[in-house]
């Protein structure tokens, strides 16, 4: 076999933390973009609504930092937990990894070649590559081939739960100050726009994230935020003129 043929053996499994570290970075940059939609829309609608019933800045303060608050830290809460239990597995499928490498290293090697055969290299090939990577770090290769894990980098619960609870503070921040800080006629007409054109930034966002057109989903985010904000909004009216 020449040097040309064998070259290509570290290629798949150097190449793949660097394809896996860029999806793991996508994926949280599109948390946190839905986080802070998720901010946005909830605390607009809660507000609008309360700004339909009354034009007290007081009660729409609370109310903004209450929807605020438990919206940060139920996002932060759900994402520890479901972060965790992530974690979780993640151990562990290592510490079954560990198990095996150490009760059957030969059948785990054979395991590891296919795996790379299955990636498109030669039985040859793969099995040097897999030969080598053994010897180099045998955790780690499996991790990394078969569980698609880095050893190294763990999901952290704690990275998790901060990054939802600032995308959603971040979010609900807007509708809030929109609707407390202007003149009481302006109030609401100065939170609806901000709202959508916020909207528009964040479904443009998550769609290029994604790697898919935005126009359908800004249209989405938009409609989706004016009908939550008119829904609340006239509920909100009703239940002021009938004095509740």
């Amino acid at each position: 076999m020449t040097e040309r043929e064998t070259r290509p053996e570290p290629e798949p499994p150097h190449g793949e933390p660097h394809e896996g570290t860029l999806g793991s970075r996508l994926n949280w940059l599109r948390a946190a973009v839905l986080g802070a939609n998720d901010g946005i829309v909830s605390t607009a609608g809660l507000v609008v609504g309360v700004a339909g019933a009354t034009d007290d800045r007081s009660a729409l303060l609370t109310a903004g930092l209450a929807g605020l608050l438990a919206g940060s830290l139920s996002m932060a809460a759900g994402e520890y937990v479901s972060v965790s239990t992530q974690r979780d597995s993640e151990k562990a499928a290592l510490a079954q990894e560990r198990r095996e490498l150490r009760e059957q290293p030969e059948a785990e090697l054979e395991e590891l070649t296919e795996l790379l055969e299955e990636r498109g290299l030669t039985r040859e090939v793969a099995r040097e590559a897999a030969v080598q990577l053994t010897e180099r770090d045998a955790l780690r290769a499996h991790a990394r081939v078969e569980l698609g894990i880095d050893p190294d980098d763990l999901t952290n619960p704690w990275h998790a739960a901060w990054a939802s609870f600032l995308a959603f503070t971040a979010g609900a921040l807007l509708p809030l100050l929109a609707i407390v800080l202007p003149p009481a006629d302006w109030r609401v007409p100065v939170t609806v726009v901000s709202v959508l054109v916020a909207l528009v930034c964040t479904g443009w966002s998550s769609a290029r994230l994604g790697a898919a057109a935005p126009g359908r989903a800004v249209l989405r985010n938009v409609c989706g935020g004016a009908v939550a904000m008119g829904v609340t909004y006239g509920v909100g009216a009703l239940l002021g003129a009938a004095g509740v």
